[in-house]
């Protein structure tokens, strides 16, 4: 029945099912994020109440290759998805979530913190786990490791 819904919410637009995954996941356009990501947490036979995770992911240095994924869950209904979104390496930036699921907030800051994707309309967009100076983001596959960061030598 969550396949049907989805579907119906996605008419007309362009998606994938990723197929035997286990929880059920999707890929949708960047450009139909928001109202996906809305859609999933108001209609009433979704009603996504719980985001657990946002993982963001660098594919490579192709374009189009960073990637951010949703692990979403429904109480009511007893069910899980994994929405997953592709964004742009040179200027990555998707929509904040933080709006709908407060746990998007820090979830969201930890993924611009380590890997350079910015949330947009984010409340608090800094970083979260690494000093406010810190040069670049240390999970991308094109990350330089600073050789000093205030005199104290960083590189093993």
């Amino acid at each position: 029945m969550m396949k049907e819904v989805i579907e119906e919410l996605l008419s007309g637009r362009e998606y994938s099912w990723i197929p035997e995954n286990s929880p059920a996941a999707i890929i949708v356009e960047l450009k139909d994020l928001r109202f996906f990501m809305e859609s999933l947490y108001s209609h009433k036979a979704l009603f996504f109440d719980v985001l657990s995770c946002v993982t963001g992911i660098d594919n490579g240095p192709e374009e189009g290759t960073m990637e951010v994924v949703y692990n979403l869950c429904s109480i009511p209904h007893e069910r899980s998805l994994m929405v997953h979104v592709f964004c742009d390496r040179e200027k990555p930036v998707v929509p904040t979530m933080s709006d709908i699921w407060r746990t998007a907030d820090w979830l969201e800051r930890e993924t611009y913190d380590l890997l350079g994707i910015q949330f947009e309309h984010h409340p608090d967009q800094r970083r979260i786990l690494l000093p406010a100076d810190w040069e670049g983001f240390p999970l991308r596959k094109d990350y330089k490791e600073q050789e000093y960061y205030h005199g104290i030598r960083v590189a093993y």
